[in-house]
């Protein structure tokens, strides 16, 4: 639940941009938002519907007219139990660089929804939402003429970077998951059951990524050797819920094949989230109390924005026009 809370009430100050929003609110299985280019000076977005928590909102322009042609598009993946702005800082810095960027809620793996949270169901749902949300972009999205559907690339944090790496070719060791497995309900029970789990995804759309702290459990060397496209890794030094004391991510950096962009962060798993607002540290302290103490969580944003703008540019070259 406590991932409801990681859209922040206060954003780290005014762009040189704006970021237009559309909000998708018409079906449960896009529920979320789309962030582009705006010249509009930048005001409070209510989510409305979509609201995971009193007075909680974005920061952009909602419906301003999308322009452009040939840009680039990013689709996101959240964290388990997340939602779909809880990296809205990054999506406004891809925005404002002439990006466009999705993302939407996992349903069952929602801060409002955990029906399929602890169940093998996700591995297979997740990547489905995402291949779901590209086709949407690209063939019934009103503006899917400004996209280029030859330059996508794909953000994952937590469970959504676990959730990246299936799609670009990843197939989770759960016989190894199984092996580890102390509990008695929920995945752990379904796989010492004897259980399928679901048939890995794929997309061939995608063509780059940035991968950030994922959940190590069914990543091996074996698994992670398929993958040939380039992408950036982000993992953090001290580790934090779903991702252990950061000896899992180190191992997965370990076996990563080629030479990725690898960033070590001095920082626990939180660290990645939007920076906190006063009133939002007050409220669910656990999220934004970084490891640790005196971690400069804005400053780093600034930094990270900047890398996963540059890495995105740089991957999808062409111009943005």
């Amino acid at each position: 639940m406590v991932w409801a809370f990681a859209v922040v009430l206060c954003c780290l100050g005014s762009p040189a941009q704006a970021a237009g929003i559309q909000l998708l609110e018409s079906d449960p299985a896009l529920s979320g938002a789309i962030w582009y280019p705006c010249a509009a000076e930048p005001t409070h977005v209510a989510l409305g519907s979509l609201s995971v928590g009193p007075d909680f909102d974005l920061k952009g322009v909602r419906d301003c007219p999308v322009t452009g042609e040939k840009r680039p598009l990013i689709i996101f993946s959240h964290g388990r139990g997340g939602f779909f702005g809880q990296h809205h800082d990054t999506a406004e810095a891809l925005a404002d660089a002439g990006f466009v960027v999705a993302a939407i809620n996992h349903p069952g793996d929602t801060a409002n929804d955990s029906s399929r949270r602890d169940t093998l169901s996700v591995w297979g749902s997740r990547p489905a939402d995402m291949v779901r949300l590209l086709d949407f972009l690209l063939r019934d999205w009103k503006d899917r003429a400004v996209i280029d559907p030859a330059r996508v690339g794909f953000f994952g944090f937590s469970l959504g970077g676990a959730t990246g790496l299936v799609l670009m070719g990843t197939r989770p060791d759960f016989a190894r998951v199984a092996s580890l497995c102390k509990e008695t309900t929920g995945a752990c029970a379904q796989l010492h059951n004897g259980e399928t789990p679901p048939a890995p995804i794929q997309d061939a759309r995608i063509r780059t990524a940035v991968i950030v702290d994922p959940a190590p459990g069914v990543l091996t060397r074996e698994n992670l050797a398929v993958v040939k496209m380039p992408f950036q890794f982000w993992r953090s030094q001290f580790g934090g819920p779903g991702v252990g004391d950061g000896s899992g991510t180190a191992r997965v950096a370990e076996g990563l094949p080629g030479k990725p962009d690898i960033h070590v962060v001095p920082a626990g798993h939180f660290a990645f989230l939007a920076p906190c607002s006063a009133e939002l540290a007050a409220a669910i302290p656990r999220i934004c109390t970084d490891v640790p103490a005196g971690f400069d969580r804005a400053g780093f944003h600034r930094e990270f924005n900047a890398a996963v703008v540059k890495f995105f540019q740089e991957q999808l070259a062409g111009g943005v026009r």
